[in-house]
């Protein structure tokens, strides 16, 4: 038995899924998504050039799947979208996919980070600027005779 990821078989026009198959504990057999193919009637009757696959590590994105409602493949970046459960609010309004609330928080931390490093270097160039003022005040004073 081996550690088998998640496969995720889409339709390479919409992205729509096909079917996923779950992390698991399984045969060898199992590990090849061409092995899987004829188990499956909705991908053993298609055109094997209208599908594809992504196949993810053994509990890769598994917090992802159990907290979203659904999911489906951007067909341009070839990543997996989720549909969270805050996303439906609005009934009549088209669902909004997203990209992995983890990879979110990631990217969200890095925006974080490169501004607070921004701010820093904001702050450098004002306390910088406000001592060359500083100094030309001084400078201006002297000029007109007001200090000695």
């Amino acid at each position: 038995m081996f550690q088998v990821g998640r496969m995720i078989f889409y339709d390479k026009a919409t992205g729509q899924v096909l079917i996923t198959t779950p992390s698991q504990w399984a045969p060898s057999v199992y590990e090849d998504p061409e092995d899987l193919i004829p188990l499956y009637p909705v991908l053993r009757d298609r055109d094997r050039d209208s599908f594809d696959v992504i196949k993810l590590e053994y509990g890769q994105l598994d917090r992802e799947f159990e907290r979203s409602v659904s999911w489906r493949v951007n067909t341009a970046t070839k990543q997996i979208e989720f549909l969270y459960p805050d996303d439906l609010n609005e009934p009549e309004a088209p669902p909004v996919y997203r990209k992995p609330l983890t990879q979110e928080v990631d990217d969200l931390n890095q925006t974080i980070g490169t501004l607070l490093i921004e701010s820093a270097n904001d702050k450098a160039t004002i306390s910088s600027l406000e001592n060359a003022v500083g100094s030309l005040l001084l400078e201006i004073a002297a000029l007109k005779g007001g200090a000695e």
